[in-house]
């Protein structure tokens, strides 16, 4: 075979290689990638729910809305708060350091200094990014904060 032939051959041969490799992982990361409901409990439950609250989809973890429905001020509201995203994230084979993003519910943005303190350092030394509002309208089930995030597992 001629030296062009040769590296005509050679870069034919590594982009073919490359083809067939790129899409078999592809495939198997597709496989891997499924809907996953995490229930309370581990049991689904008699009759559909509204909403799921925790759902992955292969190594991203979705962990909805949080509030707390008791009387409380915003420190009590958050802590509580933050402890039942844990639960749920554990649940799930998650952590909180493994929170890549968070959204902040307030019913009052002047909460805004008290929820910061109960949430200072709950997740880790590295905190995810985080997004805050105040609620028009307010939070369903008087909670005066409500918390969802995404993590990986």
């Amino acid at each position: 075979m001629s030296k062009p032939n040769r590296r005509r051959f050679l870069a034919h041969a590594s982009a073919a290689a490359a083809a067939v490799a790129v899409p078999a992982s592809a495939r198997a990361q597709e496989k891997k990638a499924a809907k996953n409901v995490h229930w309370e409990g581990g049991k689904r439950p008699d009759k559909t729910p509204l909403f799921s609250g925790a759902v992955s989809y292969g190594n991203l973890l979705f962990i909805a809305g949080i509030g707390a429905h008791f009387e409380g001020d915003i420190k009590a509201h958050t802590k509580h708060v933050l402890d039942e995203v844990q639960k749920r994230l554990e649940g799930a084979g998650s952590s909180m350091e493994n929170v890549v993003k968070v959204n902040v519910y307030l019913n009052d943005l002047k909460d805004y200094a008290g929820m910061n303190e109960v949430f200072l350092g709950r997740f880790g030394p590295e905190p995810p990014v985080r997004t805050t509002i105040a609620a028009a309208g307010g939070i369903p089930g008087n909670s005066l904060v409500e918390i969802d995030c995404i993590a990986y597992i």
